[in-house]
């Protein structure tokens, strides 16, 4: 079920009803709903997963149970790596099997040696990612002490299926939600407001975006060896604003989501777009991911505490791992790699952290040297989103090729493979309203969260009337979201 579909327009106003009109008054009835909410929207995707999400949720719950009530110590720990080996067993094996039979095979070929290896013909479960990491931050932090082991069953299962953040994130920590799934809560219009608000700039930036950037970056990425450099680099801008409309709109329509049932998840994206430098563009981007991994890896790793030739080390593993994270392709690794050399610089001179704030708080325009800085950082992000975006190393070694050629100079609106689909003019003045919208509203949680305390209400609503104008005269057909592959 897409948060783009007509079955979840159906599906939101039914569980909104039956949540705060029939089991309002009853916590635990509140919470079984949205737990049987949960699960009908993932077995929408596909049934038999359902039973893996099952599992994992009932294998670090009862793994929790077993390391609170531990005797001793090394009861405990058998405990903690029972869980740690089977859910990271079940990712090895749904999503990177294949990756390491067929690059060991590879391996083997080059000295000589020449193998079948047994590939496994199975689908990728729909956020197994995203789920696999809820448990193990749980049960991590259950093994270090800083919280305690949930009881209650539904809670728990909720705290891992909520269906919000279910199949795309944004990775959520016991720490911040499960008291939320414990508390009493209270229908807040205001709130409650505020979540269509963002759901509705979420399905924007998703529909209008993202789709739209879609159908062209495809076609320039799919016939890229017969195209010229002007319109590759098109291409790389496309899926650029496509990545960034299709997965930070899925993160506001999942936070619009949750803020209808008086949750408040982790924010996710914070216009990384608008970032002066690599380290200000990853705590800005896919936030949840970053701060998981900066908890769970690169501080149990030592951090930046043993000088340069530890940050070094670390930060790579970091980023490494991040790009196998979001898929089993060298691609991936490689787009990891290329982040840690884009931030090693800061790393070294220990200028990661000088630029926390947003760019030009309180201004309307930046500083020429926050714009030379925003346009370098932008212009990196876009490369390394090539290795991303393409098939394999050759097609990306390809694609930059191609653009670094002579035809770089050449027009690349003139050229055909952009007469199909939506007019690219239009494309681009859409793409503009929305870099113009993001940039005003920056300083905020999502870009027209403050309207009402900005603009007065005639502009606001015809604001809100152009952007439903937009959705549904530029929506198409239904398309996944990206990271629903990872």
């Amino acid at each position: 079920m897409l948060f783009n579909s007509l079955d979840f327009a159906i599906f939101l106003p039914i569980v909104f009803t039956l949540y705060w009109f029939v089991t309002q008054k009853s916590l635990t009835l509140q919470n079984l709903l949205l737990l049987l909410a949960s699960y009908f929207f993932y077995a929408c995707w596909d049934w038999r997963f359902l039973f893996l999400l099952m599992f994992s949720t009932f294998l670090d719950y009862f793994t929790g149970l077993k390391m609170q009530d531990a005797k001793n110590t090394g009861l405990k720990k058998f405990w903690f790596w029972l869980s740690i080996i089977v859910n990271l067993g079940f990712l090895g094996i749904f999503k990177y099997y294949n990756f390491f039979a067929e690059s060991f095979a590879e391996s083997l070929s080059y000295l000589g040696f020449k193998i079948n290896p047994v590939m496994l013909n199975i689908i990728l479960p729909v956020g197994i990612s995203f789920y696999t990491f809820h448990g193990l931050s749980y049960v991590i932090d259950i093994y270090k002490n800083k919280i305690k082991a949930e009881r209650n069953f539904v809670d728990y299962a909720v705290f891992v299926s909520f269906f919000p953040l279910l199949v795309a994130g944004p990775i959520e920590r016991a720490t911040h939600l499960l008291p939320q799934i414990k508390k009493q809560r209270t229908f807040d219009y205001t709130k409650a407001v505020d979540g269509l608000r963002q759901i509705l700039w979420g399905l924007f930036k998703k529909v209008v975006i993202a789709d739209n950037c879609a159908e062209l970056a495809n076609q320039i990425f799919n016939n890229s060896a017969d195209l010229p450099g002007s319109v590759l680099v098109l291409g790389a801008l496309l899926f650029t604003f496509q990545i960034y409309g299709d997965f930070s709109g899925y993160s506001d329509i999942a936070l619009g989501t949750a803020r209808l049932f008086g949750i408040e998840l982790l924010r996710n994206f914070a216009f990384p777009y608008f970032s002066r430098d690599i380290a200000e563009f990853w705590r800005r981007w896919h936030i949840s991911l970053s701060s998981w991994f900066k908890d769970y890896l690169y501080i149990p790793l030592g951090g930046s505490k043993g000088g340069n030739g530890m940050r070094i080390r670390n930060t790579f593993i970091i980023f490494i791992v991040s790009g196998f994270w979001h898929g089993a392709n060298w691609t991936f690794i490689v787009w990891g790699a290329l982040n840690a050399l884009f931030i090693m610089p800061s790393i070294i001179m220990k200028t990661n952290r000088n630029n926390l704030e947003i760019v030009a708080q309180g201004k309307l325009l930046p500083t020429l040297k926050e714009l030379f800085q925003m346009v370098i950082t932008f212009g990196l992000t876009v490369f390394a989103w090539i290795f991303f975006r393409a098939e394999d190393i050759t097609h990306a070694i390809s694609y930059i090729s191609g653009i670094f050629s002579r035809s770089l100079f050449s027009l690349p609106l003139g050229n055909s493979i952009l007469n199909g689909g939506i007019n690219v003019y239009v494309l681009l003045g859409l793409i503009f309203f929305f870099f113009v919208i993001e940039w005003l509203g920056r300083e905020n949680q999502y870009a027209i969260a403050k309207l009402e305390l900005k603009v007065n209400k005639t502009f606001r609503y015809l604001l809100y009337y152009t952007i439903i104008i937009l959705i549904f005269w530029f929506g198409g057909k239904e398309q996944e979201f990206i990271y629903f592959q990872f």
